[in-house]
């Protein structure tokens, strides 16, 4: 017989990908894992996530826990992976399954001319952001204007679209939908892109499904379910699941510090006579982060201190 562990005194810090179910906000995803953590017995720990996901949107959503939070804005910054099918010949006021259909057209592109178009929509691109998003107007949030009513109109902003493949080439004949995977930069709407794809092949279109499979350095192999979750935290065996705080910094040379130094950086004093190149170094004391630097010219200075212990209780 197996008894369950007894939750960490100490909060948790690092890791969490859910995947995030369709219907759910990330905000959702947040407090879902805060009412986990609580009912659970573990000690109060501050929880965020790295990088909003609509709620029709399903997928890789990184919550980070204790002082990951800390890292959660660089999660904004990072590329993301999304898989998504356009239906042609409807658009509709939000670019996806929600809103009400405000243009149509009788044209069903075939699948050679969505490959030629393709190219056209890969790397930098401007687009403009749909109506219904997140984005402040004089202090408004546009989805809030349009739900009002008012005609919003957004600038057009400079993203860029690293790849853009379809998902399945087998498909032959006139086609009413189809799905594409994109890797793009910080700030794309992926319903814009799909608006203008359709634009393009000279018909409209929407969302009907949307994926993410990759945020920054974390894949979807890494999402677990909510129930998952909750079944785990019920073995108090969340740390199981946690990946750790410098999972979320895969592309940050490592910088090894001594006792002496670690304990200088803590204290937010900067190391001088550094051998290293200048750049952003995750400065470690064994295996413990103990802060984000940037050296520069031989002098590191202190980005952003952990406060984890030196040995894991």
């Amino acid at each position: 017989m197996t008894t369950a562990k007894a939750p960490s005194a100490a909060p948790l810090s690092g890791w969490l990908i859910l995947d995030k179910p369709r219907g759910m906000g990330s905000t959702q995803g947040v407090s879902a894992v805060k009412r986990v953590l609580r009912q659970n017995g573990y000690a109060k720990t501050k929880v965020g996530h790295g990088g909003t996901l609509d709620p029709l949107a399903e997928g890789v959503l990184p919550i980070a826990l204790g002082e990951a939070t800390k890292l959660a804005g660089r999660m904004l910054d990072a590329s993301k992976i999304y898989a998504f099918t356009i239906a042609f010949g409807a658009e509709t006021s939000t670019l996806d399954t929600e809103g009400e259909v405000i243009a149509t057209s009788d044209v069903r592109p075939s699948l050679a001319a969505v490959e030629a178009v393709l190219a056209r929509f890969t790397g930098p691109i401007e687009q403009v952001p749909p109506a219904y998003s997140a984005l402040k107007v004089d202090g408004q949030r546009a989805y809030d204007r349009a739900r009002a009513g008012e005609v919003v109109e957004l600038p057009a902003r400079a993203v860029t679209i690293y790849a853009l493949e379809i998902s399945d080439g087998l498909q032959t004949g006139a086609l009413s939908e189809i799905t594409l995977i994109a890797h793009v930069s910080k700030g794309t709407y992926i319903r814009s892109l799909a608006r203008d794809i359709a634009q393009a092949l000279g018909t409209c279109g929407h969302v009907t499904y949307l994926r993410r499979t990759k945020a920054g350095p974390f894949i979807e192999a890494q999402a677990i379910s909510l129930d998952l979750l909750d079944e785990t935290a019920k073995g108090r065996g969340l740390e199981d699941l946690l990946l750790p705080l410098e999972a979320g910094l895969d592309d940050i040379p490592a910088l090894n510090l001594d006792q002496t130094s670690a304990q200088a950086v803590r204290q937010g004093r900067v190391l001088s006579d550094m051998p290293q190149s200048s750049g952003l170094y995750l400065a470690k004391l064994g295996s413990v982060p103990v802060a984000l630097m940037e050296i520069s010219d031989g002098t590191a200075t202190v980005v952003r201190g952990f406060n984890l212990p030196d040995v894991a209780e």
